[in-house]
């Protein structure tokens, strides 16, 4: 366990690096010039310049590397364009709880739907039940958020009125309703599937024939023999998506005004920000990391060969 952690963390140093240098690079190669969408078109030329050179924006690309370095190293992150005195860290650091609330609030949906209905629908196959998770399914990965957001605000907040309007109590559990069915409806319908596939794929093994062939109870073989050994496709897909919802979030909370990450960091890009928009990729990507290394360890935790091995 320990050569197989120090591994993770070498090959996790290599990605938290190189992530960030390609956007570092990337962004620089965009048009527009982060001075005039700062200080504004009708700036004079030399506050334009002196701008720059406070931000050492006027020094060759290889500078400019070195102090993010430096940056990354402090642990500042830099510095926001439009608040010298501030960090990109304190920044990161006030927007992330929002996205991680809203980030937990859409994973929870997302179980809260897919595994009772994936376990349904394995267990009645080929029912009403089965084709209508599958339809429903279907449905929920092909609503972009983009789309299913306004359609769930034009529904719940405009024509009931049972919820806040986009903005409005943006930290309260009724303003968090619509965003978190809105970022899990995708995630709900691939586990649904997934949890129906390795299910159904399961229940197939000998050793759950088996268990029936002894009359042990339905439903202690679906506990102890079924959805144990069901659980690790589902803690894969899981995995990987718990990185793509803190991505999503970034639609997500654009379409319902909440101050996360994602509004921090499209907000940054418009403005030319380079600091923020480096400071939040590279956050994504350590999320990213971070999240795959516990769900190799989850492995560990549900099924025993894998320590073995």
């Amino acid at each position: 366990m320990r050569r197989f952690l120090l591994r993770r963390l070498l090959a996790s140093l290599v990605v938290v690096l190189g992530v960030p240098t390609l956007v570092f690079g990337v962004i620089r190669m965009a048009p527009g010039d982060p001075a005039e969408t700062i200080l504004g078109e009708q700036a004079l030329p030399g506050d334009k310049a002196r701008w720059r050179a406070l931000r050492h924006l006027d020094e060759p690309l290889h500078v400019q590397y070195g102090y993010f370095l430096a940056a990354i190293a402090d642990g500042s992150l830099g510095t926001d364009y439009e608040n010298q005195q501030r960090t990109v860290s304190s920044k990161l650091l006030h927007h992330f709880p929002a996205t991680l609330q809203l980030a937990l609030a859409a994973l929870a949906v997302a179980l809260l739907i897919s595994l009772p209905l994936g376990l349904l629908a394995a267990l009645r196959q080929y029912s009403w039940i089965d084709h209508g998770s599958m339809v429903l399914a279907l449905l929920g990965i092909s609503m972009p958020a983009f789309w299913l957001g306004p359609m769930l605000l034009i529904l719940f907040s405009q024509m009931l009125r049972w919820l806040p309007n986009p903005g409005d109590e943006v930290m309260s559990l009724p303003a968090l309703i619509l965003p978190a069915i809105c970022l899990g409806a995708a995630l709900a319908a691939k586990l649904t599937r997934m949890t129906r596939s390795s299910i159904l794929e399961v229940l197939r093994e000998e050793h759950v024939v088996c268990a029936r062939a002894r009359g042990l109870p339905r439903w202690l073989i679906l506990t102890r023999h079924v959805l144990r050994n069901a659980l690790i496709p589902v803690v894969t897909v899981l995995g990987m998506q718990l990185g793509a919802l803190l991505t999503g979030a970034i639609v997500t909370e654009k379409v319902f005004a909440r101050p996360g990450l994602g509004t921090l960091l499209l907000d940054a890009i418009e403005k030319r920000n380079f600091d923020i928009v480096q400071g939040t990729v590279l956050l994504i990507a350590f999320l990213y990391l971070v999240v795959n290394l516990l769900t190799d360890l989850a492995y560990a935790w549900i099924d025993p060969r894998v320590r073995y091995q």
